[in-house]
């Protein structure tokens, strides 16, 4: 464990940012599971719905950067590609 009152803070800090990235990542693949869940049953009201919320999800990750921009763009493009591909 550090000594110096600033490392000490950092420690904390970094903690706090850990569990605030993992709990928001953990939100964007449970929304993103839901869409391929829709899209798996052929429903696709419920996946052109679940598809709003998961975008809106990875845009705020990725705002927060959380996820690099790209990354997130992929994650749209896939997404969406996926759930247009429903017949």
């Amino acid at each position: 464990m550090a000594n110096i009152k600033s490392a000490k803070k950092r420690v904390l800090v970094a903690e706090a940012k850990t569990a605030r990235n993992k709990a928001i990542k953990s939100k964007v693949k449970t929304v993103v599971k839901k869409v391929e869940a829709s899209i798996s049953a052929g429903d696709k009201a419920a996946a052109q719905a679940g598809l709003l919320v998961a975008i809106s999800e990875i845009d705020k990750a990725a705002s927060k950067g959380i996820y690099h921009k790209n990354t997130a763009s992929r994650k749209v493009a896939r997404l969406t590609k996926a759930v247009n591909k429903i017949a």
